[in-house]
């Protein structure tokens, strides 16, 4: 197998042409982005060596799609749980909307501790 390198001038230094291989698209979407910066921030060898792999797109995709079926879930169950539903929307408009705050923030919170802060 012959690979041929090419260089380009960079001032006084040679550095070599690489270019990193074809990708399908994927969405990455709000956890995605979420993991990429606790990644980036908080475990810099792992975010890296994704990185040069070239999996770091499919790993954020993934852990994007966990996530979002995750908190979905867990948002359907408590609120059977605690028996916020359509009725109580019609009825009670204001503490619907708090009752569904506060389990939006539960959810998330419960996400980002079983998913997204983990390595």
């Amino acid at each position: 197998m012959s690979t041929k390198i090419t260089y380009t001038r960079q001032g006084d230094y040679y550095l070599p042409d690489l270019k990193l291989p074809e990708q399908e698209p994927r969405e990455i979407g709000i956890w995605g982005q979420r993991r990429r910066r606790y990644l980036k921030e908080h475990h810099k060898i792992l975010y890296y060596n994704l990185l040069t792999q070239c999996k770091l797109i499919d790993h954020l995709a993934d852990i994007n799609e966990e996530a979002q079926n995750m908190y979905d879930r867990l948002v359907k169950q408590l609120a059977e749980q605690e028996g916020v539903t359509e009725k109580l929307k019609g009825e009670d408009p204001l503490e619907w909307v708090a009752k569904m705050n506060n389990i939006n923030s539960r959810a998330s919170e419960i996400v980002f501790a079983e998913i997204i802060y983990t390595v």
